[in-house]
């Protein structure tokens, strides 16, 4: 499967954004999908996840209440609304598509790898 994230952009605190993940070659629905982040000399780290019927939904604790992952699988796409956004939410998010979700959180779960989009929140 490829995946193709879109929809960052320039943000001011507290604003809102949503970004997509839009899959092809295969259907996403096969895939538990999640959303990782990279900020400038910082490691990629998680963000959310979803599972692929959408029932079940994580969370990293510092996102937690602020963004919210989903998913159409009609229109195979994945989204993460993120709301009172802060400036340390800076980063390239990327989206991310694995068979498994025990381990979540890790990025070696994850064998499909978006190109990442840039999100920048400014104080």
């Amino acid at each position: 499967v490829q995946l193709q994230a879109s929809g960052g952009g320039l943000v001011q605190t507290g604003g809102s954004l949503s970004v997509s993940c839009a899959a092809s070659g295969r259907t996403l629905s096969s895939y538990n999908v999640a959303w990782f982040r990279q900020a400038p000399g910082k490691e990629r780290e998680f963000v959310a996840a979803i599972s692929w019927s959408g029932s079940l939904t994580y969370y990293a604790d510092s996102v937690k209440g602020r963004f919210t992952i989903s998913r159409d699988n009609a229109k195979n796409m994945v989204y993460l609304q993120m709301n009172s956004l802060k400036p340390e939410d800076t980063a390239v998010y990327y989206c991310a598509a694995s068979g498994s979700i025990t381990y979540y959180s890790l990025r070696t779960t994850y064998p499909y790898w978006g190109q990442g989009t840039q999100v920048t929140v400014s104080s």
